[in-house]
């Protein structure tokens, strides 16, 4: 069979394909193996520019080159290097000759393709081309998919920030907040989780088999291989990395940032699942419509429906994001002794796992835009929820010292329907001044937000 989108295993690459065309060239294979090709061209013209007498620096032209085949890589480059592989065997070398192969009717770097991969390890290439690969895939779009959803809810916090609308707790009604407060919860939860994964410090080691440069100081003894290690790696591309040094290895870099960038992620997606739950909800309630699009369908049987369907298919793709991400930070930074590849066929899902992040994101965002706020049907279930003025009263009762106020409420409202009636009816009885009996009889569902507003204006 032909691959084509409808043939495709994952729905990543056949149903949503169209949806994952910033990620797919930063964490797919193909953008896994550019990310070897510019580890060890970096290292290559370090190396160059070592001192070592066996070793000339680079003219500015052979660099350029060099770069070129880092920034110019397509995938005619990476079939070519999948052909060499079905010979050896091995993807690492296969990238190794595939650049050497590139440096014919060039005297200057045949000379020189020996330093190709000099003294590396296949994990000095590949612990780097992943650290490269999270690093791209986090700031060119997960991070920037987050900030759209956290500018869109903060729009709406600040929109509907004076919108007040009826709290529930354990599912019942409860105190008044706004729609605008609930959705400043949200975004407030969303910037600290946002700041945690674009903090972690994405690390990177270049020490040989087993973390000790054994090979390299058979080479040159007298050299400090750990400090040229460091500077690969942390100079700003495109001469180095512009990651993180990892001093201490064994054969692997031990991925423990691996699994404190997954856990972040996994624990924003929950924030996430917890928000698309609710507005789900919020549309079943009738607090939010949603605009239509010309031809859309709801239903295959009841022409009446307007699906969540956005909601829904957020918080599906994010748990099966996390799902990976969790089992992602709990395998990776185990690994026997001084290596084993268990960690080597997982870390080829890194991208399936920020797939379904991103398409969720993208779902969420698309929700997010079709919203719109139903303020007649939010105040009607506030006037239906009079007992919830209950709290007030109580409160005011105990200022002034009356006898059992929670208890005189909890007799009067419990089970009870409340109308207006009732509670006014209630509160004219009090013995209090009657400056404060005034200050309740005003008081309504809507009315009764504490500064609500206030703190959705403020994030």
């Amino acid at each position: 069979m032909k691959f084509s989108p409808i043939s495709a295993l994952s729905p990543l690459d056949g149903r949503y394909c169209a949806k994952l065309v910033k990620l797919r060239p930063l964490m797919s294979e193909l953008g896994y193996m550019q990310r070897r090709v510019q580890v060890e061209v970096a290292w290559f013209i370090a190396l160059s520019d070592c001192g070592f007498a066996e070793f000339k620096p680079l003219s500015p032209g052979a660099r350029t080159y060099l770069l070129g085949l880092v920034k110019n890589f397509s995938e005619v480059d990476g079939l070519a290097i999948k052909e060499i592989e079905k010979t050896t065997n091995h993807d690492v070398k296969a990238v190794e000759y595939w650049l050497k192969s590139k440096f014919e009717a060039r005297p200057e770097l045949v000379g020189a393709q020996e330093f190709v991969h000099f003294a590396c390890t296949s994990e000095d290439i590949n612990n780097t081309s992943h650290a490269l690969q999270l690093k791209s895939g986090r700031d060119l779009v997960v991070l920037p998919a987050l900030d759209a959803i956290i500018d869109k809810l903060r729009e709406m916090a600040h929109n509907f920030a004076d919108v007040a609308m009826l709290s529930r707790t354990h599912g019942q009604t409860a105190s008044p907040s706004t729609v605008g407060k609930e959705i400043a919860n949200v975004v407030v939860r969303l910037v600290a989780a946002r700041d945690k994964i674009a903090s972690i410090k994405l690390l990177a080691k270049m020490n040989g088999a087993v973390g000790n440069f054994n090979a390299h100081l058979s080479a040159w003894p007298d050299f400090d291989w750990e400090a040229f290690s460091r500077r690969v790696i942390e100079t700003p591309t495109p001469l180095g990395l512009g990651l993180t040094f990892q001093p201490y290895s064994i054969q692997i870099e031990p991925h423990d940032y691996m699994a404190e960038l997954f856990d972040a992620v996994a624990r924003t997606n929950t924030i996430l699942i917890d928000w698309a739950r609710d507005v789900w909800g919020y549309v079943g309630l009738g607090y939010f419509k949603q605009r239509l699009r010309e031809g859309e369908v709801g239903s295959s049987t009841m022409p009446h429906k307007v699906n969540p369907i956005d909601f829904e298919n957020a918080e599906g793709n994010l748990g099966l994001a996390n799902a990976l991400l969790r089992h992602l930070s709990e395998k990776l930074p185990i690994s026997r002794w001084q290596r084993d590849l268990s960690d080597s066929t997982v870390l080829r899902n890194m991208g399936v796992a920020l797939g379904y992040a991103t398409l969720a994101y993208q779902s969420l965002n698309t929700g997010l835009g079709k919203l719109e706020i139903n303020e007649v049907a939010i105040a009607a279930d506030l006037d239906a929820s009079w007992e919830v003025l209950a709290e007030p009263i109580q409160t005011v009762m105990r200022r002034f010292g009356l006898p059992q106020p929670y208890e005189q409420l909890k007799k009067f409202t419990r089970g009870e329907p409340m109308t207006r009636e009732l509670m006014q009816g209630f509160i004219a009885k009090l013995e209090i001044p009657q400056a404060e009996k005034q200050r309740l009889l005003a008081m309504t569902p809507g009315s009764y937000t504490g500064i609500a507003a206030v703190l959705a204006k403020r994030v």
